[in-house]
């Protein structure tokens, strides 16, 4: 029992540290707005979700962003809705893996967790944190950025997420559970 919960807290704590690494690596994208940036630090999160169960995933989203705060840009909003949208789609993602441990239910959590991260970006961006950032954004405009920019984005960065997670989860997973 001590040897499963260490193997499970050196797991995660390798997948934050990736994770973390991870979301300093980042790229502005073309049409989108240039606050918008592409990283794949979920993918970290995704995986150890996939292997160990949606609540490491989760605290791998915590823990890097966590750290990241320590050189932020954005008074903690651009952590704040990483977060977010990074911890609904390992949760939603991993829940569903760990209810069907098959390649369809990976294909199926993945579809549901690109839903979910883009759910939750809407929400928490339009209500909680674009008001924080840019509290004099007229509504129009936000609204304008959440449906024209900030969905389209998340949507895009959960299918990469989703293809690369694909691609590298099965040769991955027999060392994970070593």
């Amino acid at each position: 029992m001590k040897n499963k919960r260490l193997k499970k807290v050196t797991v995660t704590a390798i997948m934050a540290a990736l994770a973390t690494v991870l979301m300093f690596i980042e790229t502005p994208l073309p049409l989108f707005p240039p606050f918008l940036k592409l990283d794949i630090s979920d993918l970290p999160a995704v995986i150890c979700a996939f292997a160990i169960g949606p609540l490491w995933g989760v605290l791998v989203e915590l823990i890097k962003n966590l750290v990241h705060m320590t050189s932020t840009q954005t008074a903690l909003v651009g952590e704040t809705a990483n977060f977010i949208v990074g911890a609904s789609f390992t949760l939603c993602a991993g829940i569903i893996y760990k209810k069907r441990h098959t390649k369809k239910g990976a294909v199926v959590g993945l579809a549901a967790g690109i839903l979910s991260m883009a759910l939750a970006g809407v929400v928490a961006n339009y209500l909680i944190l674009l008001p924080l950032y840019s509290p004099n954004l007229p509504e129009a405009e936000k609204a304008s950025l959440v449906f024209y920019g900030i969905t389209p984005f998340n949507l895009l960065k959960g299918v990469i997420l989703s293809a690369i997670t694909l691609f590298i989860y099965k040769p991955l997973s027999s060392i994970l559970h070593r």
